[in-house]
Protein backbone atom coordinates (compact mmCIF):
# COMPACT_ATOMS: atom_id res chain seq x y z
CA UNK A 1 0.00 0.00 0.00
CA UNK A 2 1.44 3.27 -1.20
CA UNK A 3 1.49 5.92 1.72
CA UNK A 4 1.35 9.29 0.76
CA UNK A 5 0.55 13.19 1.86
CA UNK A 6 -3.55 13.79 0.29
CA UNK A 7 -2.73 17.65 0.53
CA UNK A 8 0.20 17.98 -2.00
CA UNK A 9 -1.45 18.52 -5.20
CA UNK A 10 1.28 19.24 -7.29
CA UNK A 11 3.17 16.07 -5.96
CA UNK A 12 -0.10 13.94 -7.25
CA UNK A 13 -1.15 15.63 -10.05
CA UNK A 14 2.31 15.32 -12.09
CA UNK A 15 3.49 12.08 -10.08
CA UNK A 16 3.86 8.70 -12.46
CA UNK A 17 3.76 5.94 -10.40
CA UNK A 18 3.73 2.50 -11.76
CA UNK A 19 0.08 1.90 -10.01
CA UNK A 20 -0.92 5.43 -12.08
CA UNK A 21 -3.71 4.37 -14.81
CA UNK A 22 -1.41 6.23 -17.18
CA UNK A 23 1.11 4.08 -16.98
CA UNK A 24 -1.28 0.80 -17.62
CA UNK A 25 -3.23 2.81 -20.19
CA UNK A 26 -0.96 4.07 -22.25
CA UNK A 27 -0.67 1.14 -24.96
CA UNK A 28 -4.66 1.58 -25.31
CA UNK A 29 -4.66 5.05 -25.38
CA UNK A 30 -2.10 4.87 -28.22
CA UNK A 31 -4.56 2.41 -29.91
CA UNK A 32 -7.68 4.16 -29.16
CA UNK A 33 -6.36 7.84 -30.17
CA UNK A 34 -5.12 5.90 -33.97
CA UNK A 35 -8.41 4.29 -34.47
CA UNK A 36 -10.31 7.71 -33.63
CA UNK A 37 -7.56 9.76 -36.27
CA UNK A 38 -8.01 6.75 -39.34
CA UNK A 39 -12.40 7.22 -38.04
CA UNK A 40 -12.09 11.09 -38.86
CA UNK A 41 -10.31 10.80 -41.83
CA UNK A 42 -12.70 8.01 -43.33
CA UNK A 43 -15.81 10.84 -42.29
CA UNK A 44 -14.13 14.08 -43.43
CA UNK A 45 -13.07 12.67 -46.27
CA UNK A 46 -15.77 10.59 -47.77
CA UNK A 47 -18.72 10.63 -45.36
CA UNK A 48 -19.38 14.34 -44.25
CA UNK A 49 -22.43 14.78 -42.28
CA UNK A 50 -23.81 17.99 -40.76
CA UNK A 51 -27.34 16.79 -40.15
CA UNK A 52 -28.89 16.59 -36.37
CA UNK A 53 -25.73 17.21 -34.66
CA UNK A 54 -27.27 17.97 -31.63
CA UNK A 55 -29.46 15.64 -31.20
CA UNK A 56 -26.70 12.81 -32.15
CA UNK A 57 -24.52 15.20 -28.86
CA UNK A 58 -27.81 14.58 -27.13
CA UNK A 59 -27.94 11.00 -27.45
CA UNK A 60 -24.05 10.30 -26.54
CA UNK A 61 -24.44 13.07 -23.28
CA UNK A 62 -27.21 10.85 -21.85
CA UNK A 63 -25.41 7.53 -22.98
CA UNK A 64 -22.31 8.74 -20.88
CA UNK A 65 -24.77 9.59 -18.16
CA UNK A 66 -25.60 6.19 -17.51
CA UNK A 67 -22.09 4.46 -18.04
CA UNK A 68 -21.18 7.61 -15.25
CA UNK A 69 -23.87 6.07 -12.95
CA UNK A 70 -22.73 2.35 -13.70
CA UNK A 71 -19.39 3.63 -12.63
CA UNK A 72 -20.27 5.29 -9.59
CA UNK A 73 -21.68 2.03 -8.60
CA UNK A 74 -18.51 -0.13 -9.64
CA UNK A 75 -15.95 1.87 -8.22
CA UNK A 76 -18.08 2.19 -5.00
CA UNK A 77 -18.89 -1.60 -4.98
CA UNK A 78 -14.72 -2.01 -4.88
CA UNK A 79 -14.07 0.42 -2.66
CA UNK A 80 -16.99 -1.59 0.15
CA UNK A 81 -14.72 -4.74 -0.44
CA UNK A 82 -11.18 -2.98 0.20
CA UNK A 83 -12.66 -1.25 3.42
CA UNK A 84 -14.45 -4.11 4.92
CA UNK A 85 -10.95 -6.12 4.46
CA UNK A 86 -9.30 -3.31 6.29
CA UNK A 87 -12.08 -3.60 9.02
CA UNK A 88 -11.21 -7.55 8.95
CA UNK A 89 -7.59 -6.80 9.56
CA UNK A 90 -7.98 -4.31 12.13
CA UNK A 91 -10.09 -6.82 13.88
CA UNK A 92 -7.68 -9.25 13.65
CA UNK A 93 -5.00 -7.21 15.21
CA UNK A 94 -7.39 -6.26 18.32
CA UNK A 95 -8.28 -10.08 18.72
CA UNK A 96 -4.59 -11.45 18.92
CA UNK A 97 -3.64 -8.62 21.19
CA UNK A 98 -6.93 -9.48 23.17
CA UNK A 99 -6.15 -13.16 23.12
CA UNK A 100 -2.31 -12.67 24.28
CA UNK A 101 -3.38 -10.26 26.70
CA UNK A 102 -5.50 -12.85 28.38
CA UNK A 103 -3.03 -15.70 27.81
CA UNK A 104 0.01 -13.85 29.25
CA UNK A 105 -2.42 -13.18 32.74
CA UNK A 106 -3.70 -16.50 32.96
CA UNK A 107 -1.07 -19.34 32.20
CA UNK A 108 2.72 -18.67 34.23
CA UNK A 109 4.82 -20.87 32.28
CA UNK A 110 7.09 -19.78 30.25
CA UNK A 111 7.24 -22.89 27.81
CA UNK A 112 3.68 -22.31 26.96
CA UNK A 113 3.66 -18.43 26.49
CA UNK A 114 6.01 -18.51 24.01
CA UNK A 115 4.12 -21.57 21.99
CA UNK A 116 1.19 -19.47 22.00
CA UNK A 117 3.39 -16.30 21.22
CA UNK A 118 4.81 -18.45 18.10
CA UNK A 119 1.37 -19.77 17.12
CA UNK A 120 -0.50 -16.62 17.21
CA UNK A 121 2.13 -15.20 15.21
CA UNK A 122 1.92 -18.23 12.79
CA UNK A 123 -1.88 -18.14 12.49
CA UNK A 124 -1.34 -14.04 11.41
CA UNK A 125 0.98 -14.67 8.65
CA UNK A 126 -0.92 -18.04 7.54
CA UNK A 127 -3.85 -16.10 6.66
CA UNK A 128 -1.74 -13.13 5.09
CA UNK A 129 -0.63 -16.00 2.66
CA UNK A 130 -3.52 -18.18 2.57
CA UNK A 131 -5.15 -14.62 0.79
CA UNK A 132 -2.46 -14.21 -1.75
CA UNK A 133 -0.99 -17.77 -3.55
CA UNK A 134 -1.20 -20.09 -0.78
CA UNK A 135 0.60 -20.91 2.83
CA UNK A 136 4.51 -20.62 2.40
CA UNK A 137 5.78 -23.22 5.06
CA UNK A 138 9.17 -21.44 5.30
CA UNK A 139 7.47 -18.43 6.06
CA UNK A 140 6.12 -19.86 9.55
CA UNK A 141 7.91 -20.89 12.62
CA UNK A 142 6.90 -24.19 13.39
CA UNK A 143 8.53 -27.62 14.56
CA UNK A 144 9.28 -30.30 12.89
CA UNK A 145 6.08 -31.70 14.22
CA UNK A 146 3.73 -28.83 13.64
CA UNK A 147 5.21 -29.10 10.32
CA UNK A 148 4.12 -32.61 9.53
CA UNK A 149 0.63 -31.73 11.04
CA UNK A 150 -0.07 -28.80 9.10
CA UNK A 151 1.64 -30.10 5.85
CA UNK A 152 -1.26 -32.81 5.67
CA UNK A 153 -4.11 -29.94 6.03
CA UNK A 154 -5.47 -28.32 2.88
CA UNK A 155 -6.56 -25.26 5.02
CA UNK A 156 -3.56 -24.81 7.27
CA UNK A 157 -5.08 -21.30 9.27
CA UNK A 158 -7.80 -23.67 10.01
CA UNK A 159 -5.30 -26.30 11.37
CA UNK A 160 -3.21 -23.73 13.11
CA UNK A 161 -6.25 -22.72 14.98
CA UNK A 162 -6.96 -26.43 15.75
CA UNK A 163 -3.50 -26.42 17.40
CA UNK A 164 -4.30 -23.16 19.34
CA UNK A 165 -7.65 -25.34 20.69
CA UNK A 166 -5.63 -28.80 21.62
CA UNK A 167 -3.00 -26.49 23.65
CA UNK A 168 -5.49 -24.15 25.23
CA UNK A 169 -7.54 -27.79 25.97
CA UNK A 170 -4.76 -29.26 27.61
CA UNK A 171 -4.13 -26.27 30.05
CA UNK A 172 -7.60 -26.99 30.59
CA UNK A 173 -7.58 -30.78 31.37
CA UNK A 174 -4.23 -29.91 33.26
CA UNK A 175 -5.94 -27.89 35.73
CA UNK A 176 -3.77 -24.80 34.38
CA UNK A 177 -7.04 -22.69 33.54
CA UNK A 178 -10.83 -22.72 34.60
CA UNK A 179 -13.68 -23.61 32.61
CA UNK A 180 -14.73 -19.94 32.65
CA UNK A 181 -11.49 -19.25 31.44
CA UNK A 182 -11.60 -21.16 28.89
CA UNK A 183 -14.70 -19.95 27.67
CA UNK A 184 -13.41 -16.83 27.56
CA UNK A 185 -10.39 -17.89 25.44
CA UNK A 186 -12.26 -20.09 22.91
CA UNK A 187 -14.36 -16.36 22.49
CA UNK A 188 -11.14 -15.10 21.10
CA UNK A 189 -10.49 -18.44 18.84
CA UNK A 190 -13.49 -18.88 17.82
CA UNK A 191 -13.13 -15.12 16.47
CA UNK A 192 -9.99 -15.40 14.48
CA UNK A 193 -12.07 -18.34 12.61
CA UNK A 194 -14.54 -15.17 11.78
CA UNK A 195 -12.46 -12.75 10.52
CA UNK A 196 -10.37 -15.66 8.02
CA UNK A 197 -14.14 -16.54 6.77
CA UNK A 198 -14.91 -12.93 6.42
CA UNK A 199 -11.48 -12.49 4.80
CA UNK A 200 -12.34 -16.03 2.21
CA UNK A 201 -15.95 -14.17 1.59
CA UNK A 202 -14.27 -10.87 -0.14
CA UNK A 203 -11.81 -12.95 -2.10
CA UNK A 204 -13.46 -15.42 -3.54
CA UNK A 205 -16.74 -13.65 -4.08
CA UNK A 206 -16.03 -11.19 -7.60
CA UNK A 207 -18.27 -9.13 -9.15
CA UNK A 208 -20.76 -11.32 -11.20
CA UNK A 209 -18.89 -12.24 -14.57
CA UNK A 210 -21.99 -10.58 -16.59
CA UNK A 211 -21.43 -7.33 -14.91
CA UNK A 212 -17.98 -6.89 -15.12
CA UNK A 213 -18.93 -7.90 -19.23
CA UNK A 214 -21.48 -5.53 -19.79
CA UNK A 215 -19.54 -2.72 -18.22
CA UNK A 216 -16.07 -3.28 -20.12
CA UNK A 217 -18.48 -3.78 -23.50
CA UNK A 218 -20.55 -1.33 -22.79
CA UNK A 219 -17.87 1.32 -22.57
CA UNK A 220 -16.01 -0.03 -25.43
CA UNK A 221 -18.63 0.79 -27.82
CA UNK A 222 -19.01 4.29 -26.51
CA UNK A 223 -15.68 5.17 -26.70
CA UNK A 224 -15.44 3.61 -30.43
CA UNK A 225 -18.46 5.14 -31.38
CA UNK A 226 -18.62 8.66 -29.66
CA UNK A 227 -16.20 10.51 -32.41
CA UNK A 228 -19.31 10.82 -35.01
CA UNK A 229 -20.81 12.87 -32.41
CA UNK A 230 -17.92 15.06 -32.30
CA UNK A 231 -15.85 15.30 -35.32
CA UNK A 232 -18.25 17.42 -37.85
CA UNK A 233 -17.53 20.23 -34.73
CA UNK A 234 -13.90 19.37 -33.88
CA UNK A 235 -12.49 17.45 -36.93
CA UNK A 236 -9.20 15.60 -36.17
CA UNK A 237 -9.27 16.77 -32.52
CA UNK A 238 -11.91 14.59 -31.78
CA UNK A 239 -9.03 11.58 -31.30
CA UNK A 240 -8.16 13.99 -28.27
CA UNK A 241 -11.65 14.00 -27.01
CA UNK A 242 -12.26 10.44 -27.31
CA UNK A 243 -9.07 9.13 -26.08
CA UNK A 244 -9.73 11.49 -22.79
CA UNK A 245 -13.41 9.86 -22.68
CA UNK A 246 -11.51 6.15 -22.83
CA UNK A 247 -8.80 7.01 -20.12
CA UNK A 248 -11.15 8.31 -17.47
CA UNK A 249 -14.37 5.74 -18.13
CA UNK A 250 -11.67 2.66 -18.22
CA UNK A 251 -9.45 3.95 -15.25
CA UNK A 252 -12.47 4.03 -13.03
CA UNK A 253 -13.02 0.50 -14.21
CA UNK A 254 -9.20 -0.58 -13.81
CA UNK A 255 -9.10 0.92 -10.04
CA UNK A 256 -12.36 -0.70 -9.12
CA UNK A 257 -10.85 -4.51 -10.40
CA UNK A 258 -7.57 -3.55 -8.37
CA UNK A 259 -8.95 -2.97 -5.29
CA UNK A 260 -11.82 -5.19 -4.80
CA UNK A 261 -9.05 -8.35 -4.17
CA UNK A 262 -7.93 -5.96 -1.49
CA UNK A 263 -5.48 -8.73 -0.10
CA UNK A 264 -2.80 -9.32 -2.86
CA UNK A 265 0.36 -7.14 -3.18
CA UNK A 266 -0.70 -4.33 -6.08
CA UNK A 267 0.15 -0.95 -5.18
CA UNK A 268 -3.55 -0.22 -3.61
CA UNK A 269 -3.62 -3.16 -1.68
CA UNK A 270 -3.83 -3.75 1.89
CA UNK A 271 -0.72 -3.80 4.01
CA UNK A 272 -1.19 -7.36 5.15
CA UNK A 273 2.60 -8.31 5.15
CA UNK A 274 3.42 -5.03 7.59
CA UNK A 275 0.56 -5.35 9.62
CA UNK A 276 1.44 -9.57 9.82
CA UNK A 277 4.55 -7.81 10.94
CA UNK A 278 3.28 -5.75 13.69
CA UNK A 279 0.80 -7.92 15.18
CA UNK A 280 4.11 -10.75 15.60
CA UNK A 281 5.84 -7.91 17.37
CA UNK A 282 2.92 -7.02 19.93
CA UNK A 283 2.08 -10.62 20.43
CA UNK A 284 5.89 -11.01 21.22
CA UNK A 285 6.00 -8.06 23.24
CA UNK A 286 2.59 -9.22 25.38
CA UNK A 287 3.88 -12.49 25.63
CA UNK A 288 7.81 -13.04 26.34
Amino acid sequence: MIKYNPKNWLKLIFALHKSDTIRMLWKELIYIGSFTLFTSFLVITYFPYKEKLSDLISVYSLIGFVISLLLVFRTNTGYDRWWEGRKQWGMLVNNSRNLAVKLASLIDSKENKVYFSRMISNFVFAIKEHLRDGVAFEKLNLTKEELIILGSKKHVPSGIVSLLYDKVNELKTAGEISQEEFITLDTNLNALLDILGACERIKNTPIPYSYSLFIKKFIFIYVTTVPLAFIPSFGYFSALIATFIFYVLVSMEVLAEEIEDPFGTDDNDLPTEQLSIKISENIREILN
